[in-house]
């Protein structure tokens, strides 16, 4: 195929990882929890947007030449040969998703060390344990926004305008942040995946850099012909009051709606006709210590929905995107002043008969001697400037402590 020439040089078989892989525990968000202490690295492709070509059909390319035909996930899964792939951890950025989607480029990456696509793919092997070696002391320096309250507050305004004159009905902000560090991260960003609720906790490490994913919010997951998104829109902090203002807001909920039928119209693209249904819509669940809303959309995938199809439908997220989806990407890419780096693309498992991936929200990376944290949320003609930016901070406060070991 076309592609084949530039997979190979883009793939690299052996350990990666901050440290010697062999002493890593895999702990890819999504992977069977069976299967997580004996995972060994296979082979693995990284892309990056320079790179040239389709990253989504660059992955499902590569799984099926290492035994994970993904090209049909309406039909059962075949099973799986003795010796073969256990799965792969995929991880595809926002900036690769607005690609997909033909999106602007957005502004530069603060930590361009960060491939745009990770496929990394796993066998079994003998069980390992932890390293037992002292941790290296662990210093986190001070946080450098990527942006000021003002300056995040004026950018609320400026969509505010635009839903204004009608080039959007809702679009997502977000804003980065950096510190230094010394020391190992990766037990910083295994706390991380750790905290409360994380359904997507778990950490991927790449030659040089590091993503640690506590994230909720399940992007698309795909088992016996059935997709699955779970769009988290609305947030108050967990305390009885707060569960209340979230269920009576008129904002949070009809934010939220246009969020759910932002995804189903995603879903629909791949689904058998009429297949498309909406589950426990605006149900309140706990992240941590904040309250947040979240609906479950289903459908029956589409004949012939191959994994590519899969990640052009729904990346990047509409719940970090806003409606109509390409307009608000348009505006994201003006507006914001750094490029969201590891932060709302998609993390986690691939496998025959199982796919499983989260929106990267409530993500850390660790790359260029510097911690990476992206935080933001939906702005609607009803959003408030002051109260925007006090989201963000409430959902960036956990991610920071737990990376600082408080």
């Amino acid at each position: 195929m076309a592609h084949g020439k530039s997979t190979e040089r883009m793939r690299k078989i052996g350990p990666y990882g901050v440290e010697p892989l062999p002493q890593v525990l895999v702990d890819v968000p999504a992977a069977p929890p069976g299967c997580r202490d004996t995972l060994v690295e296979r082979a693995r492709l990284q892309w990056r947007r320079t790179d040239g070509g389709d990253p989504a059909a660059l992955a499902q390319e590569f799984l099926a030449g290492h035994g994970l035909d993904l090209s049909d996930l309406s039909r059962p899964a075949p099973a799986h040969p003795d010796g073969g792939a256990c799965g792969a951890a995929l991880y595809l950025s926002a900036a690769a998703g607005a690609l997909l989607a033909g999106a602007p480029v957005g502004a530069p990456e603060p930590a361009p060390a960060l491939p745009d696509l990770a496929v990394v793919v796993y066998h079994h092997g003998p069980a390992r344990v932890a390293p037992t070696d002292p941790a290296t002391p662990w210093w986190l320096g001070p946080w450098t926004e990527s942006w000021t309250p003002a300056q995040h507050a004026a950018a609320v305004e400026a969509v505010r305008a635009a839903i204004g004159r009608g080039d959007v009905y809702q679009s997502n902000l977000v804003g980065h942040a950096a510190a230094p560090y010394t020391g190992d991260p990766l037990p910083a960003l295994r706390r991380l995946g750790a905290l409360p609720g994380a359904r997507y906790g778990g950490v991927l490490t790449g030659d040089g850099w590091a993503i640690g994913c506590a994230s909720p919010e399940t992007l698309v997951e795909v088992h016996d012909g059935h997709l699955i998104t779970r769009p988290i829109k609305g947030t108050r902090p967990a305390t009885a009051t707060g569960r209340v203002e979230l269920l009576t807001s008129a904002k949070e909920r009809a934010e939220h709606i246009m969020i759910v039928d932002l995804e189903r119209n995603d879903l629909a693209r791949i689904a058998r006709t009429g297949t498309v249904t909406v589950d426990d819509l605006f149900a309140v669940r706990r992240w941590c210590d904040l309250w947040q809303a979240e609906s479950t959309v289903r459908a029956r995938a589409a004949d012939g929905l191959g994994l590519a199809d899969l990640l052009r439908a729904t990346c990047p997220g509409g719940s970090v995107t806003g409606a109509p989806k390409l307009a608000a990407l348009t505006h994201i890419a003006a507006a914001e002043p750094v490029g969201r780096g590891a932060s709302m693309g998609a993390l986690g498992w691939v496998a025959l008969g199982r796919i499983d991936l989260g929106l990267t929200i409530r993500t850390a990376a660790a790359a260029g001697h510097a911690l990476h944290t992206w935080a933001g949320g939906g702005i609607t003609w009803d959003s408030d400037p002051t109260a925007e930016v006090a989201e963000a901070a409430a959902k960036t406060a956990p991610v920071r402590a737990a990376l600082a070991g408080h």
